[in-house]
């Protein structure tokens, strides 16, 4: 049986990202993003829907999510869908969410982050990794590896 669990999503993030460490030292940030959607009813008016969905973003890029998204921003997440469920005062709570693989940002960053306008064109003209500054040392952490191996030969497997 073929299975697919792809989640393309574009949408403006509701609040600043919020980032914690697991206590291993891996850092997680949480994004609440709203996707707007307009469609026509039945009378021909034009409706817009809004859904709200969690994104979980790990690693170096949810320190990167944190240090440069800010309420409003327009981003495009890729990611897969994922379920948790857990224990709260003996009921059992459920969420689904997104897990990002890769966030790209949309649009220009807001201005009162930068110190100057050189600085501003410099960060709109280029990947936000590289005008990032290096962390201190007691700020560095080692990644840890949420997905398996990838297998060397997947792609024997590949029908086409």
């Amino acid at each position: 049986m073929v299975s697919l669990n792809r989640i393309l999503l574009i949408g403006n993030l509701t609040k600043d990202p919020e980032l914690r460490y697991t206590p291993s030292g891996t850092p997680v940030a949480n994004l609440r993003l709203a996707v707007n959607s307009t469609f026509k009813d039945q009378a021909g008016q034009r409706k817009e829907e809004t859904c709200f969905v969690t994104i979980v973003v790990w690693s170096r890029q949810a320190e990167i999510c944190q240090q440069y998204l800010k309420k409003g921003r327009s981003v495009f997440i890729e990611g897969r869908l994922i379920s948790r469920s857990w224990e709260v005062e003996g009921k059992t709570r459920s969420t689904m969410e997104v897990r990002a693989d890769r966030v790209q940002f949309l649009g220009p960053p807001a201005p009162a982050r930068f110190a100057s306008q050189s600085e501003a064109a410099g960060a709109q003209a280029g990947s936000p990794l590289a005008e990032q500054p290096a962390p201190a040392e007691a700020d560095r952490v080692e990644p840890e590896s949420h997905e398996p191996a990838p297998d060397e030969n997947a792609e024997a497997d590949v029908p086409f």
